[in-house]
């Protein structure tokens, strides 16, 4: 008996049928509720532009005395404020200010959408495990699905542009957020529990006061996740035209130009590397805050 090496698939014109049909079904669907899904996503627009004229438009200055407040605030260490001003510096020495700053707004409003979305979500994960159990394989979809993917069906819905960038941003972004937050939640001492419940504590006390202060260095740790995340998707969301450090490289990928996506390149690692500090140090800042409180 002999076995076939290929695989026993569909009929080809089955297969064609099925995808045509799914297709025209998603364009029939975008015709008719394009404009409805597009006004309703119309806020995400004003927060975009405002963060990125907010950050583009304030002068270079305050943007680096802020940074060093932010870092010096988190770590107390001056070698990570030197380091968190001297990659700037260099970014805008070397012509990527503008383009760095248009990265940075559009990190920070993902990170701050995923938190809204994510926070809700983790904090209902944690009080249900049939909640957990149905959103588990979601988010390892969300986790596994290639970033690209992301890109085609929110440029179907809503066109090429910022919103639907900042979407597949988001959706990628998200995960570590909820799952972290449910992580933190779960992890808080029962014994804490029993005693804001012996003290007639509600469930919305207990989460505010007890479970949330508890869990914030995990959190914090979901934060960091989501920001690293979303920096790395803002550079293949350059694909539809998100502006920022990623259309640059994706230029320079195009023509062959070496320097320009090495520089950039080393632009986006370089605040990649001052938020991963900042935000790590605020999580270890809050970690022993946590303890000290403990002892």
């Amino acid at each position: 008996m002999t076995w076939s090496t290929s695989f026993p698939q569909l009929d080809d014109s089955y297969l064609r049928d099925l995808k045509k049909v799914i297709d025209e079904a998603f364009r029939n669907f975008t015709r008719s509720y394009g404009d409805m899904i597009e006004g309703f996503f119309s806020p995400l627009q004003t927060l975009l532009i405002w963060s990125e004229r907010l950050l583009t438009g304030t002068p270079w200055p305050i943007i680096l005395l802020v940074v060093a407040g932010l870092a010096w605030g988190a770590s107390r260490s001056w070698r990570i404020v030197v380091g968190s001003i001297l990659t700037l510096v260099l970014i805008g020495l070397f012509g990527m200010w503008e383009d760095t700053m248009k990265t940075v707004s559009m990190v920070l409003a993902a990170t701050v959408l995923s938190i809204i979305i994510g926070l809700p979500l983790g904090i209902f994960m944690a009080r249900s495990d049939r909640f957990r159990a149905v959103l588990n394989p979601v988010l390892d979809v969300m986790q596994t699905m290639p970033s690209f993917v992301y890109l085609i069906p929110v440029v179907m819905l809503l066109g090429i542009g910022k919103v639907p960038g900042l979407i597949a941003v988001v959706i990628y972004a998200l995960p570590p957020m909820i799952r972290l937050t449910n992580l933190g939640i779960r992890q808080v001492d029962p014994e804490v529990l029993e005693a804001a419940d012996a003290f007639g504590s509600s469930a919305w006390q207990k989460l505010v006061k007890a479970e949330l202060p508890l869990a914030l260095p995990t959190i914090m740790a979901g934060i960091n996740q989501t920001i690293m995340m979303a920096l790395a998707m803002v550079v293949i969301a350059s694909m539809i035209g998100v502006q920022g450090l990623g259309q640059p490289v994706l230029r320079a990928i195009n023509n062959q130009y070496f320097t320009l996506g090495v520089f950039n390149g080393f632009a986006i690692v370089g605040i990649a590397i001052l938020f991963d500090r900042i935000s790590q140090a605020w999580g270890k800042r809050l970690q022993k805050h946590r303890e000290a409180s403990h002892g």
